[in-house]
């Protein structure tokens, strides 16, 4: 959480639902949405096992799809008894209901009005973004009645380093804070594509405890763990290791523009940073303004900023706009030599 921030309602959501597995005692309609897909299946699942019986799925359990789905064939189907058990689940992927037309709406908000309490319904944003229409005020207010919203976003850093440990350790590994943090810094801070990359580094390394070099030798980087080593190497004037940086990210089919945003969004980081510094404030005004879950990232802005000034970020970042406008504007640009150009252009005025 940000510091002096009071929890989000969606945090408080997330909070009753666990308290309600917990006790045995889920609710009867819900709507799990955001982008840690890994701990809503893991909720979803648990749901499952909480309300069916292992042997009864097949008449209690149903998953829809939204698409072409009515309300009138969920309703139909929530209506449906359970077998051999108190409750049905009923799954709903992807079916967005501020898209549906008047007469749908009118019958959704109905079917929330009066859920039957031998079902539970869980509508399951997706690959389909949940954006709520607040003109749709029926709508909403059905929602903020009938339903519990519950949003699955990035767990807290103390979190996270925990179960990253608790993860090394049933694979017979160790690792400490820093080597954590180090590995969300490359990898993401989504347990979504954690998973994958513990197993891999767990499988690599020969020693007991996790290591840095283990995560470098067989991590797959995220975008922004890359383009921060872009950067850093442009303001140590290493312009032989940024052109390797970029040329590994464009044999990886990472496109120009979306390397050219990310790297601005970087330079923009390290320009606060560097205000930071000159105005005197510290790495926890960085992380109140970054929405930062630790101080790892935020430090590391601050020890590149000190290689800087405010003026050379300024120009920088304005750089980086003139030539993200010339590529979405002009036809035939050559994307490619014009970052590298940028590239060379940017070590020019660290000079």
């Amino acid at each position: 959480m940000a510091y002096g921030k009071k929890a989000p309602k969606s945090s408080a959501a997330f909070q009753k639902l666990k308290a309600d597995l917990s006790a045995g005692t889920p609710g009867c309609a819900y709507i799990f949405y955001g982008e840690e897909s890994y701990l809503r299946e893991y909720y979803l699942g648990d749901l499952r096992k909480k309300l069916i019986p292992p042997g009864f799925e097949e008449f209690n359990y149903h998953r829809l799809e939204g698409k072409d789905l009515t309300v009138q064939s969920l309703a139909e189907m929530a209506e449906a008894m359970p077998m051999m058990t108190e409750r049905t689940l009923i799954v709903v992927t992807d079916f967005d209901i501020f898209k549906l037309n008047e007469e749908q709406r009118a019958k959704l908000i109905a079917f929330l009005e009066d859920v039957p309490p031998y079902a539970c319904v869980v509508f399951v944003y997706d690959t389909v973004e949940y954006k709520p229409n607040k003109t749709m005020k029926k709508l909403c207010k059905a929602i903020t009645d009938y339903v519990e919203t519950v949003e699955f976003r990035a767990a807290d850093s103390s979190d996270l380093v925990a179960w990253i440990a608790r993860r090394f350790k049933a694979l017979g590994k160790e690792i400490d804070r820093q080597t954590a943090e180090y590995l969300i810094f490359t990898c993401g801070g989504l347990m979504t594509g954690l998973v994958p990359e513990i197993a891999k580094i767990g499988a690599y390394a020969k020693g007991k405890a996790i290591t840095q070099k283990d995560i470098d030798a067989v991590a797959d980087p995220v975008l922004s763990a890359e383009v921060f080593k872009l950067s850093d190497a442009v303001l140590q004037g290493n312009y032989d290791l940024a052109a390797s940086i970029l040329g590994d990210l464009l044999k990886m089919q990472t496109e120009p523009i979306m390397i050219l945003a990310a790297l601005g969004s970087q330079l923009r980081r390290i320009y606060t940073a560097r205000l930071a510094i000159d105005s005197g404030h510290d790495k926890y005004w960085l992380m109140e303004l970054w929405d930062m879950k630790s101080d790892y990232p935020a430090k590391l802005l601050l020890s590149a900023a000190r290689r800087t000034t405010a003026d050379w970020c300024a120009d920088a970042v304005k750089m980086c706009q003139t030539l993200d406008r010339r590529m979405k504007s002009e036809k035939g640009i050559d994307s490619v030599g014009e970052l590298k150009l940028l590239l060379v252009r940017l070590g020019a005025r660290r000079k």
